[in-house]
């Protein structure tokens, strides 16, 4: 393990009914944990890099539970501060065919929402890393999370790291006009920026010709314009759009595009029968990470990015619990799914 990388955000105790029964039916409920940046760092991790995750959990064992589901697959967890009241909690209800999944959260005053600025030490936690990525889920916390969110983008500037962000906008955290305020504030430090097809939309009000999702219409080529114009504004270096086309809750086609400041590069197509779809933006994170760390070319970033995060629609929790070469098989053609003996 070389290449340093620290994530920074929520971790979240996950309570889903087994299956696919709906939250009224349900009489249990099974215990996982999962978040963005969580997620990304356990990716990072599998694949054999340094990864470290920072967060603030409570001293109790319920936040012990959390620091202990990521040091299982290797993240390191030394910078996570102890403290604050509780853990947050997101309860998932997993959809069926034109039925949608739902999340409802249950996270207000969790540790790291009322976190300050001073419970983190950024010099120290960079020291030695290549690296950092949070998302726009962490600022949408609360002022004083997006204080913190600027306090480690320019230390980690300072430092000359690498800043990805993952866009990824939520609106029942906050409204697209505090989220554009902030993102637009904190983008100016970012050097890889990562958007679904409505992100960029709802975030920065960047709009892609001939797309409408709900309908399950997906325009390609209208995404040129979108990165290229995300570039354009922030002088991000790189800009990968995830794009997926919803045929029901079941089955998506899943792809997506790069853009370095020059060229767009399109991944192949996926079509992808999903077991569960949470944490498969996270995923595609991770790969796109790596990959670059690797110091892949464009073209080979992005398949391996979409092959990383097709494989993680196939597995139950938040976490992609792959490996490189499992990706790099799916990424070279051999997507049979046929029993390897």
């Amino acid at each position: 393990m070389s290449e340093k990388v620290i994530t920074f955000g929520e971790i979240m105790l996950r309570l889903a009914p087994e299956g696919y029964y709906r939250f009224v039916q349900a009489e249990s409920y099974g215990a996982t944990y999962g978040g963005g940046e969580a997620n990304v760092a356990v990716s990072l991790a599998n694949y054999g890099l340094d990864a470290g995750f920072v967060t603030k959990l409570p001293a109790h064992e319920i936040g012990q539970a959390g620091i202990n589901a990521l040091r299982r697959f290797g993240v390191d967890t030394s910078n996570i501060v102890r403290g604050g009241d509780r853990v947050g909690i997101y309860f998932l209800e997993k959809g069926a065919s034109q039925r949608p999944s739902k999340v409802i959260y249950d996270r207000a005053g969790s540790s790291i929402a009322t976190a300050k600025p001073e419970d983190f030490d950024w010099n120290s936690i960079f020291e030695g890393v290549e690296w950092f990525h949070f998302t726009g889920i962490t600022p949408a916390l609360g002022d004083n999370v997006a204080a913190i969110c600027l306090d480690a983008c320019k230390a980690a500037k300072e430092k000359g790291i690498t800043i990805s962000c993952d866009l990824n906008y939520r609106n029942k955290l906050w409204s697209k006009e505090k989220a554009g305020q902030v993102m637009g504030e904190l983008c100016q430090y970012v050097d890889v920026c990562i958007s679904n097809e409505e992100d960029a939309s709802d975030v920065f009000g960047i709009k892609a010709a001939g797309t409408d999702v709900t309908a399950g219409q997906v325009n390609h080529e209208g995404y040129r314009d979108v990165a290229k114009q995300l570039a354009d504004r922030f002088g991000f270096s790189k800009v990968a759009i995830t794009l997926r086309t919803s045929i029901s809750a079941n089955d998506n086609k899943w792809a997506a595009m790069l853009y370095d400041g020059n060229e767009c590069y399109f991944s192949k197509q996926y079509t992808m029968h999903i077991v569960d779809r949470v944490g498969g933006g996270d995923s595609f994170g991770g790969g796109l990470i790596y990959a670059c760390l690797q110091n892949m070319e464009p073209q080979e970033i992005i398949e391996f990015a979409v092959a990383a995060s097709c494989l993680k629609h196939s597995i139950e929790g938040d976490f992609n619990q792959v490996s490189v070469d499992e990706v790099k098989k799916l990424a070279g053609g051999d997507a049979s799914g046929r029993v390897q003996r």
